[in-house]
């Protein structure tokens, strides 16, 4: 069979998971569809989603459409897990982004269509709730089009909008109207179709029109959009039959070279990992022998892949398909095999915020540190930053609710009740010149058997770190190469002031080292030859006199923010931005609301969040996403450092010796 990965994401309690237990349900997988309000749906299996009725973590079920098994992915809505967002996007063929026909167009809708649209994911979109009260149809393909994309085409009406008896009437060849529009919209794109169409449009048949949405639409061109209800039913037969019709199956030629991406791992019932992989081409078969990071080779000693809802032993995972390895206890998000792309593209930007962990018992520090650390294999942008002299363990995020699933996690999986200090901003630095230094074997202060010239530059923004050779190609062992290179990016994790480096380039200036030596007739001795250690232990010292040289600049995170309030409100909520020290641009007025683009720091936006409902009556509406970073004015703030300092060289010596 053909096998089809669809994503089922959208704006939190837009329906999403409500829409994949009705899908589960139309195809036969379950015999009773779950609610979300009463925790029992297939794919929220965390405690604490079913008592919140969130999703938190991706989940993947499948079910049999025809020819074609389906494994559906189902994402979080909520703004503060949209790591797991950009983790499962790299993994699909297509998509469905469910949009409530009561609520509309939200802010997380635009943040997930644009990222659909830049990895020219195959998008279909299913308005939902049209059974409930409030429901549009005009003002919601309006808002789509105006909002996400104009490239869409309604593929029916509705009828009895906004009661119990809503329904969905899907339009052919005898509705003119909408041969028209479909016509219109394809033909903007298809200049054979568009000749045909001008010369005699009666000559333009509609099962050519139905072909050419189909490939437009697998292509990701243009987004047909259904209506329906996830709870009556309505509608679904309609995106069921053309989920195969206008997404594409999965490619990939199972004889091929292996080649597929990790981008979930959980524990099992005995704590074993277990690793969600997507193939893109070849095959993995129990008892392979997978590359890993700190291993040569681990051993796939189970494997499941996804049918009939459930995950199912096999003895093989192919190429199109999703599977579940286990054996590999050294996996992590992210790991590849072969030339596969890796998961969560940086679709979106990492976390902007980050908070101090406080146990309740001081005596649960050493728990703590592990249990986090297992969180973090399955959420690696967690960033696990232990200070061990404050006796401190800080964790990255997105937002407030993430502590509340920390926490609740801890308490539910390690029975450990923790606390939060306050969320504070994560801060970057950049180097503000050029700088260089180089400490040479066997001179007095170097008490490492290694040469390493450094050189730090400054490069464009955005351009992340890149390490350069300035030194022969062979002028040092391979081994010695990659210590260095290893070294580097782990050592700029903490800058002049402790915020990470980034948008620098290192270039490799000078190396030396002493080669395998021993005494007559003896082993290899240590302490005559230089090692890898030796290159991993000085490269810091050499890095931050560089950087040191170089001085660094720190920048603090923006948000672009698009603010909807009543036009009558608009001076009161002008000066609250101007207090905020937001830069906002000239409002643009839409009949009795009014629309402000700007900037605002990711600092302030939590007060523009409290100030807001009071502010528009609790009709303003906010949308935020990450804009770019801007330099501190005023006195950069710094974050203690949690590593051995090599800043100083005589307490880093104390730390790390040969």
């Amino acid at each position: 069979m053909r096998t089809l990965n669809l994503g089922i994401l959208a704006h939190v309690d837009a329906g999403k998971t409500s829409l994949t237990e009705r899908l589960l349900f139309a195809a036969g997988v379950i015999d009773q569809i779950g609610r979300v309000d009463d925790g029992s749906t297939q794919t929220d299996t965390l405690a604490l989603e079913r008592q919140r009725g969130i999703t938190i973590k991706a989940a993947v079920v499948s079910f049999p459409l025809d020819d074609v098994t389906v494994n559906l992915i189902d994402t979080p809505g909520h703004p503060d897990f949209i790591a797991e967002v950009d983790r499962a996007l790299s993994v699909l063929d297509g998509a469905v982004l469910v949009i409530s026909a009561v609520e509309g167009v939200q802010p997380q809708t635009r943040v997930l269509m644009r990222a659909l649209g830049r990895m020219r994911i195959p998008t279909l979109i299913f308005v939902n709730k049209i059974d409930r009260s409030g429901a549009a149809y005009d003002s919601v393909l309006r808002a789509i089009s105006a909002r996400l994309t104009p490239a869409v085409i309604a593929m029916g009406t509705v009828r009895g909008l906004g009661t119990a008896g809503a329904s969905f009437q899907p339009s052919g060849a005898a509705d003119a109207g909408f041969t028209a529009r479909l016509a219109d919209l394809l033909a903007e794109r298809d200049e054979a179709l568009l000749a045909a169409y001008v010369a005699d449009e009666s000559a333009v048949s509609y099962s050519r029109l139905r072909a050419g949405l189909a490939a437009q639409s697998r292509q990701g061109m243009v987004h047909p959009v259904f209506f329906g209800s996830a709870i009556t039913g309505a509608g679904i037969s309609s995106l069921l039959a053309s989920l195969t019709g206008l997404l594409p199956a999965a490619a990939g030629d199972p004889g091929a070279p292996p080649a597929g991406t990790v981008f979930k791992v959980d524990r099992g019932p005995a704590g074993e990992k277990i690793a969600y992989i997507r193939m893109f081409s070849g095959t993995v078969r129990v008892r392979d022998r997978l590359p890993a990071r700190t291993s040569p080779k681990q051993t796939v000693t189970a494997l499941s892949v996804f049918e009939r809802g459930s995950a199912v032993r096999r003895d093989a995972v192919a190429a199109g398909q999703i599977g579940q390895l286990r054996g590999l206890t050294d996996v992590r998000i992210g790991d590849v095999i072969g030339a596969a792309r890796s998961p969560g593209g940086g679709q979106f930007p990492p976390p902007t915020l980050e908070t101090v962990v406080v146990p309740a018992r001081r005596a649960d520090r050493g728990a703590l540190h592990a249990a986090l650390a297992q969180l973090a294999e399955q959420d690696p942008l967690i960033n696990l930053r232990q200070d061990d002299a404050a006796e401190e363990i800080s964790v990255s995020l997105y937002g407030e609710v993430q502590k509340e699933v920390i926490a609740a996690t801890l308490a539910d999986e390690f029975g450990l009740a923790v606390g939060f200090r306050e969320t504070t901003v994560i801060c970057i630095e950049r180097p503000g010149g050029c700088g260089a230094a180089v400490d040479r074997i066997g001179a007095p202060e170097n008490p490492f058997l290694a040469t390493v010239g450094l050189r730090v530059e400054p490069a464009r923004p955005g351009a992340g770190l890149s390490f350069r050779l300035g030194i022969e190609l062979g002028a040092l062992p391979l081994s010695f190469l990659r210590a260095v290179e290893d070294t580097v990016p782990a050592t700029l994790r903490q800058g002049l002031r402790g915020w990470q480096v980034t948008d620098a380039a290192v270039t490799l200036t000078h190396s030396g080292y002493y080669p395998r030596q021993s005494h007559a007739h003896a082993h290899f001795d240590k302490a005559m030859s230089s090692t890898g250690a030796d290159f991993r232990g000085l490269t810091p010292l050499v890095l931050m006199s560089a950087l040191r040289q170089a001085g660094t600049e720190v920048y603090e995170p923006v948000q672009r923010f698009r603010l909807e309030v009543p036009a009558d409100l608009l001076g009161r909520v002008l000066p609250a931005l101007a207090r905020l020290g937001a830069v906002p641009e000239v409002p643009e007025i839409r009949g009795p609301a009014s629309v402000i683009e700007g900037d605002i720091r990711t600092a302030r936006v939590r007060a523009l969040e409290q100030q807001l409902p009071a502010l528009t009556q609790g009709e303003g509406i906010l949308e935020c996403t990450f804009g770019h970073y801007q330099q501190v004015s005023g006195e950069p703030p710094a974050r203690p450092r949690s590593d051995h300092n090599p800043l100083n060289r005589q307490e880093y010596l104390r730390h790390v010796t040969r």
